[in-house]
């Protein structure tokens, strides 16, 4: 039997076009479940916990803070690294309690005319408000550190918005300051918490520069916490440092003029610049 070609060529037209379709259309959704950002079979957002982490690179460059970390932090409206054509840098402490060496820290601050921003506990506002007070009157800004310093992946968001508005609810009871800024504690989020805090009018700030300058048994160690710094030190840089740190109220002097000698500016978190 002879078989006529259009007819063949008809058939083979199809199954083409048949594959090709599908093939796009997989491809489609595919695409569609990952712009779904990690969501659950109840289009609940993930709650895997993120441990924030930095790879520190040589000669000033960005460090690598995890391209994916970073995507889901840049969702959600939060900040890690700035521009880096900048050299503009951002100082935060965290503040969980007082140690004795925070009058030395803003003296300094004031006196090398450096704003940053402090982010506190509730502990810390009940037990030191007059230091709170300072911060603020010396035009610093006060972040928000959560009432209890709980992991937020690990507590359900009612929970979550007991500890972060109950302390925005007792700064601005005693000071008429609205806090905007929050540091997940221990440094730890998920997409579902960053969601949430964001909904709480809060954007989220980690950091790009660290060491580990709050374990108060490694302190006496000035010319480390110093290089650490210094070394690191980089376009756009949210630098993280403690408060209970000893060596740090007796090192921030010195950095603060180096990293200036270094031609890096200070600048407010509220004049970031992405």
């Amino acid at each position: 039997m002879k078989i006529n070609r259009k007819f063949l060529l008809g058939i083979f037209s199809c199954i083409f076009i048949f594959v090709f379709g599908v093939s796009i259309i997989n491809s489609n959704d595919n695409n569609l479940k990952k712009s779904i950002l990690s969501t659950n079979a109840n289009g609940e957002l993930s709650n895997k916990k993120i441990c924030w982490g930095i790879k520190r690179e040589t000669n000033h460059k960005q460090p690598d803070v995890g391209k994916n970390n970073k995507n889901i932090l840049d969702q959600y409206n939060g900040i890690c690294l700035g521009n880096s054509e900048s050299k503009k840098v951002y100082l935060t402490f965290d503040a969980g309690y007082e140690a004795g060496y925070m009058e030395k820290i803003l003296e300094v601050l004031k006196q090398n005319d450096v704003k940053a921003c402090f982010f506190i506990t509730a502990h810390y506002l009940n037990t030191h408000p007059e230091l709170v007070q300072r911060m603020i009157d010396d035009g610093h800004i006060v972040g928000n550190h959560t009432v209890n310093h709980k992991s937020m992946p690990e507590i359900d968001n009612e929970t979550i918005k007991t500890e972060v508005m109950d302390l925005h609810s007792a700064v601005y009871d005693k000071f008429g300051y609205e806090m905007k800024y929050i540091r997940p504690p221990k440094g730890e989020f998920s997409e579902r918490t960053l969601d949430y805090t964001n909904s709480l009018g809060y954007k989220t700030v980690m950091w790009s520069l660290a060491y580990d300058d709050w374990d108060e048994s490694k302190q006496g160690r000035e010319a480390y916490g110093k290089s650490k710094v210094l070394d690191n030190i980089h376009n756009g840089a949210i630098i993280l440092l403690h408060s209970n740190s000893k060596d740090n109220s007796n090192i921030l002097n010195e950095v603060i003029k180096e990293v200036r000698n270094m031609g890096y500016e200070f600048d407010s978190l509220d004049n970031f610049e992405v």
